[in-house]
């Protein structure tokens, strides 16, 4: 009998330590077009499920087909401003999507692929959508530290910036 209370006492311990360690709140979104003739946002915004989860919904809707996608991608962090931090990514999408070799874009691609509808090579044209994304923080590789961030994102097609997407989040471990 006490070993059983012993196992079921364990479990909630860590049920409690694994549920409520580590917050991700992603706490806006930004997505501008420099060019709408090429691309226009319909849709970027967040939507708050409970205090602790936020869903980013984004709609782009691409007017040409699109065969060229280069992204440079930045991850910031909030000290006395947003600060280059440990992470800037150069890399050409549709190649990526083709060959999926790289390993650090392969991490954040399966964080996201299942909320969205880029999961094909090129062209790209029409709608675009990335629905109801949350991280669980299971799926997170490896831990970072607390604080505040934001990751920076240029869309280049057909070698011109034509948009940028930028996330601000929040990461809390309480250790």
């Amino acid at each position: 009998m006490r070993g059983v209370l012993a196992i079921c006492l364990l479990q909630l311990l860590l049920q409690h330590y694994f549920s409520g360690a580590t917050i991700f709140k992603m706490t806006n979104a930004v997505c501008e077009s420099y060019n709408k003739s090429w691309v226009e946002f319909g849709v970027c915004r967040l939507r708050a499920i409970s205090r602790n989860k936020v869903c980013l919904n984004l709609d782009a809707m691409l007017h040409h087909p699109v065969t060229n996608v280069f992204v440079k991608a930045q991850l910031m962090k909030r000290a006395n401003g947003y600060k280059p931090w440990l992470y800037k990514v150069n890399f050409d999408g549709c190649q990526f999507i083709r060959r999926r070799n790289s390993a650090l874009i392969r991490l954040v691609w399966d964080l996201f692929k299942e909320f969205s509808t880029i999961n094909h090579t090129c062209p790209y044209v029409g709608m675009q959508r990335i629905r109801d994304f949350h991280l669980r923080t299971e799926k997170l590789p490896t831990p970072i530290p607390t604080g505040d961030y934001l990751l920076l994102i240029d869309w280049i097609f057909n070698k011109k910036t034509q948009a940028a997407t930028n996330i601000y989040f929040t990461f809390v471990e309480d250790l």
